[in-house]
């Protein structure tokens, strides 16, 4: 099996690769992991400029010789790409997973709603850096090699489900680029916001009309909350359960994903 990384928003730093392929190398010996040399490029915010990143994820995505895609790291820029790759992708490219989680989402989002792979939501390389020996990394390599189901946040079983940063979520919202979520469980997930911009953003997802016929919702991870000026009166659950209800879907409790050591894996759909 081959893995090729590849970096559509933010790079990663060399030692990050050293340090995955020591990972795989210990627990996954036949496996091998190629990290694209983008990842380590740099135009100001971006992991490269935009016609770099999409030429990187093109020609891992499209390489038959590549069974999973393993996004490098979030930030933000991946979807600045997806009108120039989406129409590229080629038949190799949809016999491939593809996983990463918080800005690529937009690329998931767009995989999933065009039937293209298998999006998940899961740790990235990146996450190799998290206090945990690498437990995070490893749980998502356990799931690219072998599927492995202890992987999995526990709540998946038999309704089709997707998971997204809560930021990008209602930045997909209104575009082309969101699946048609009807019958899903939708898990979101939110880092570095102060609870009034997390209610904002769960307003949008109450009100928008391409959510509507979610079998439910769960909230995962919030962590790294903003202070508010003054302190916000009112509990993140209690917060989700009354925007659910404004949704017209049930809220169905906690998920383990999110931006800590964790974040499990959700396969878009049923597993």
């Amino acid at each position: 099996m081959r893995i090729g990384v590849v970096a559509p928003a933010r790079p990663i730093e060399e030692v990050v690769a050293s340090r995955v392929k020591a990972l795989g190398a210990l627990i996954h010996p036949d496996v091998g992991i190629d990290f694209h040399p983008q990842c380590f490029a740099s135009d100001g915010h971006f992991a490269g400029a935009d016609g770099t990143r999409a030429a990187a994820f093109l020609e891992f995505a499209n390489d038959s010789g590549f069974d999973a895609i393993w996004f490098a790291r979030g930030g933000y820029g991946s979807n600045r790409i997806l009108a120039s790759v989406m129409p590229q992708l080629s038949a190799a490219a949809r016999h491939k997973t593809y996983l990463g989680y918080s800005d690529m989402g937009f690329l998931l989002a767009a995989l999933y709603a065009r039937r293209i792979g298998q999006p998940v939501h899961g740790p990235m390389t990146a996450d190799i850096n998290r206090d945990d020996q690498g437990a995070c990394a490893a749980r998502a390599l356990g799931w690219l090699v072998r599927r492995d189901r202890a992987a999995l946040e526990p709540s998946v079983a038999d309704r089709p489900v997707a998971a997204f940063n809560l930021s990008i979520l209602a930045a997909l919202i209104g575009t082309q680029w969101l699946p048609d979520l009807a019958d899903h469980v939708l898990m979101v997930e939110e880092v570095g916001e102060p609870l009034y911009r997390i209610d904002r953003m769960l307003f949008q997802m109450a009100n928008a009309t391409q959510l509507k016929g979610l079998a439910g919702v769960r909230l995962g991870t919030v962590n790294d909350v903003q202070a508010n000026d003054p302190p916000w009166g009112e509990a993140l659950e209690a917060m989700i359960t009354r925007w659910c209800g404004d949704l017209g879907v049930p809220y169905l409790g906690r998920a383990e994903i999110g931006h800590a050591a964790s974040n499990r894996v959700v396969p878009f759909g049923l597993v």
